[in-house]
């Protein structure tokens, strides 16, 4: 995996138009695709979340635009190989 520096953070908008910040953890490249790896920015009541969230990145001329996986199955093989990797660490 990549090394990516911690200052990098990502917003994103939900469906429902609310931003929501995450920090760049990593990328990763899958079947010719690339794939960021995100950390939920603490919130305002201090909160934050230890999960990861995965979303498939996409190269439009010189800006990333980061995109749900809305296909289980793809979500599931790139989920997999992850886990693969980081049983090999």
């Amino acid at each position: 995996m990549a090394d990516i520096n911690d200052d990098q953070i990502i917003e994103t908008m939900t469906e429902d138009g609310e931003v929501v910040q995450f920090r760049l953890f990593d990328i990763i490249e899958f079947e010719e695709k690339e794939y960021a790896l995100l950390l939920p920015v603490e919130t305002e009541d201090g909160d934050d979340e230890d999960e990861i969230v995965l979303m498939r990145l996409t190269k439009e001329d010189d800006d990333y635009l980061f995109e749900t996986i809305d296909d289980d199955d793809e979500f599931d093989r790139v989920s997999e190989y992850i886990e693969s990797i980081d049983d090999e660490e």
